[in-house]
């Protein structure tokens, strides 16, 4: 048996802290937070808690399932079949069908006929790290062409990544076709998104419960400072001025921020854990009290909309999970020092709800029942060219100090099920 310390208390620090618990290790975990969850924790809307950031399980998504089975949750699993939106030159589409895609009248029928073979080329491509060294937007000009390219792929890009699009490779639409394209079932070929009565909230306090059944020591409101090992054994600081020794640390917080907690790492470790570029988001998460569409998601391409896409999250889940109100996510993907992360919740308030009224005209002030913004400078590492090559091993040279998070997603994109699955190699690994 070993005395493990994790840093940081998401979905990844829980899921090392379960695994490594039911080894028959000791472990504490430490989340700077107040509450667990991370990208996956949950607050209070209006007169309702549900996810600060929008989730949702898809049916391939094995490893959340199985997660949540131990849980005692794949019970309270609700599937639901979606629509999908598109918002393009001041006018909603449906694009939910085959038929609604033959329809779709801002391409012609040659460029639909592009777009549909850009999606199946990618679906079928098993060599990923290939793609690596293409730029996603040679990748797509060249299967798509360029008035594809132009009207739907590179707004939808500058949308999710902002000007980093320029330095993303093809691996990056890639994985994010692979996930959708997995999202579908044979046959019918509908798409079937899940979630859990409750939320992740439900999910959370689940997780925290198994692993106090465990033994494993939860510690919130615990902000790292320092990982280091004086020669003995390493240890962690905390801003409240205690210090944890451990067999083994394994930190779960971004590159960038572990390169500057750990103390003795080489210059090529603190190098390319900083190279790894990251984008956050500011989501904004609206209660209505009404829908306003029939889509789970609806993509953007017109690109005066501030924000990323409409996420309405009561298409997928119950009403009655918010009290009968529709609930909204309005995320934007921008850099970590992007000038609007200054901007205070108000200003993003106004901004917002003034771009979704005018894309919305039936949304007046009066059905706004409640406006709160969620913020995180470091949410998934950019897939740029050679990602995987650059990668710093999981194992640093600082004796019993690992770093695993969600920059080891090499052939995925981020999401809950990704993030466990990083979790699930890093044990494999230790046996």
């Amino acid at each position: 048996m070993k005395k493990w310390g994790i840093v940081g208390g998401g979905v990844m620090g829980m899921t090392l802290a379960l695994r490594l618990a039911q080894k028959g290790h000791k472990v504490t975990l430490y989340e700077a937070a107040s509450d667990m969850g991370g990208l996956a924790s949950a607050w209070k809307l209006d007169d309702f808690v549900w996810d600060k950031f929008y989730h949702v399980i898809l049916m391939s998504d094995f490893q959340t399932r199985t997660i949540l089975e131990e849980l005692g949750l794949d019970n309270k699993m609700e599937w639901v079949e979606t629509k999908t939106g598109f918002y393009t030159d001041g006018k909603l589409y449906s694009m939910s069908n085959t038929i609604e895609f033959l329809s779709f009248p801002p391409l012609n029928l040659i460029d639909k006929f592009r777009l549909g073979l850009t999606i199946f080329v990618a679906s079928r491509i098993k060599n990923w790290q290939r793609l690596e060294r293409i730029p996603v937007s040679k990748w797509l000009t060249r299967w798509s062409g360029k008035g594809t390219y132009n009207k739907i792929w590179l707004p939808l890009l500058r949308a999710k990544l902002g000007d980093s699009y320029t330095e993303t490779s093809a691996a990056f639409i890639w994985a994010t076709i692979q996930r959708m394209y997995a999202a579908r079932r044979s046959g019918l070929k509908k798409e079937m998104f899940g979630y859990v009565k409750g939320g992740y909230a439900a999910i959370i306090e689940a997780f925290v419960s198994k692993l106090d059944e465990l033994g494993v020591e939860v510690k919130t409101g615990y902000r790292a400072t320092e990982v280091l090992n004086n020669g003995q054994s390493p240890s962690v600081r905390f801003d409240n001025g205690t210090e944890a020794h451990f067999d083994h640390i394994a930190i779960t917080l971004p590159s960038t921020v572990a390169a500057s907690l750990c103390k003795g790492l080489t210059i090529d470790e603190t190098t390319k854990l900083s190279n790894i570029k990251y984008l956050g988001v500011i989501c904004a998460s609206i209660v209505l009290d009404k829908p306003i569409s029939p889509y789970y998601v609806t993509n953007i391409t017109d690109t005066w909309v501030p924000f990323t896409g409409v996420i309405e999250m009561s298409a997928l889940v119950d009403r009655k999970y918010f009290n009968g109100h529709s609930l909204i996510y309005l995320p934007k993907y921008l850099t970590p020092d992007d000038p609007l992360f200054r901007a205070s919740d108000e200003e993003i308030r106004n901004l917002f709800l003034g771009s979704l009224s005018k894309m919305y005209p039936q949304i007046k002030p009066e059905n706004v029942k409640h406006v709160a913004v969620a913020r995180a400078k470091n949410v998934f590492a950019l897939s740029t060219i050679a990602y995987s090559k650059g990668l710093p091993s999981i194992q640093t040279t600082i004796p019993g100090v690992s770093i695993v998070n969600s920059s080891h997603i090499t052939n995925g994109t981020l999401n809950v099920n990704e993030t466990i699955q990083v979790a699930e190699n890093f044990i494999k690994n230790l046996d």
